[in-house]
């Protein structure tokens, strides 16, 4: 039995090398702060471990552990409301080349523009522009049908393009 568990402690730290940048990304575009997102992935991440032998025998594990992501991000929804969840974002330590401060000013203008939407139309725009998942997968790691996707993601990029902050930015939502 502690061989097993060796092996299967091994397999999920391998898994998580691999998957914690991903998983950390998606989760911060969820919840809008760096702490929150931290949490959220050690939450889906203790929830995967726990159900570490369905996890590991999915078509897709990372994709598994996104729903896993995805679902934990909902219920911390139905128990604060969105205002505590969504925070500032964190000022970067310098330019990221020539026109690094405009590209600051924009992408906190566009992380800003995606805490203001609702959960259900940020999980699906971060979800199919992001991780760039089809609508088929985006439906699966939501838990909903393909045309809620699509209606969620249409209305979130709705708002998005309407927000007067990201009105100098280059286009948002390159898909049709």
């Amino acid at each position: 039995m502690g061989a097993q568990k060796t092996e299967r402690d091994e397999e999920f730290r391998a898994f998580i090398a691999g998957a914690w940048t991903r998983l950390l990304r998606t989760a911060y575009l969820l919840a809008g702060d760096a702490h929150a997102a931290e949490d959220l992935v050690q939450q889906a991440l203790e929830r995967a471990y726990v159900a570490w032998g369905r996890v590991r025998a999915a078509d897709d594990p990372h994709a598994y552990v996104r729903r896993i992501l995805v679902n934990e991000h909902a219920r911390r929804f139905r128990r604060r409301p969105p205002e505590q969840l969504v925070t500032a974002v964190p000022e970067r330590a310098g330019p990221e080349g020539p026109d690094g401060f405009e590209r600051l000013d924009e992408r906190a203008a566009l992380l800003a523009a995606l805490g203001a939407l609702p959960p259900r139309q940020r999980q699906a725009v971060v979800l199919r522009y992001w991780e760039d998942l089809s609508e088929t997968r985006t439906a699966a790691a939501m838990g909903c049908s393909v045309g809620t996707v699509k209606s969620q993601s249409a209305k979130g990029l709705a708002k998005l393009r309407a927000a007067t902050s990201l009105s100098g930015m280059t286009t948002i939502g390159g898909r049709g």
